[in-house]
């Protein structure tokens, strides 16, 4: 029974030794992918024209608003001097009008609206080259774990010698 629990200890912290010795045999890295994105000339001009897609459309929408206000302004005005069928149709023109906007708004900023697709289109392949560069770049010096420090990742703490986020610069040609 005894040489059984002392095989049994053996074994263990034979296991644990060869978990351990695994564990640091493995290369980490840590990378700041907002750092190297907002670095990126090329993600700068697609935030850019972003931005002025986004703005554009929120103008759009804007001025829509602000016929529909200025529709039920007129409503407001002239309402004493209408007929009950006329009121209801003039309420009903305000409210199609209005749902007209929010499907407009809904196509544009909603979740797979169309703000979204442009922003696959211009940033995702970006996105790809920062992560192919990435992929060489832990290839070519054997790193077997990149963590993104930038991200919800959930670091507390890492040594600055794991920081490869100016390599990763340097290999787009980054400043």
């Amino acid at each position: 029974m005894k040489t059984l629990h002392i095989l049994r200890t053996a074994l263990g912290i034979s296991l644990f030794t060869l978990m351990l010795h695994a564990a640091s045999a493995q290369k980490i890295a840590v990378v700041d992918i907002n750092s190297v994105l907002a670095d990126l000339p090329e993600y700068q001009l697609a935030q850019t024209e972003l931005d002025r897609i986004a703005s554009q459309w929120r103008q759009e929408i804007a001025l829509e608003f602000d016929k529909i206000k200025s529709m039920y302004n007129k409503y407001q005005a002239e309402q004493v001097l209408l007929s009950a069928e006329d009121k209801v149709r003039k309420e009903d023109e305000i409210i199609k009008k209005e749902a007209e906007v929010r499907e407009m708004q809904k196509k544009r900023f909603g979740p797979e609206g169309d703000l979204f697709s442009k922003r696959q289109e211009l940033v995702a392949p970006i996105q790809e080259k920062v992560y192919a560069a990435i992929e060489g770049y832990a290839a070519d010096r054997g790193i077997d774990i990149i963590f993104d420090k930038s991200g919800n990742a959930g670091l507390l703490f890492t040594n600055a010698d794991y920081d490869k986020t100016a390599d990763i610069k340097k290999r787009l040609k980054i400043k």
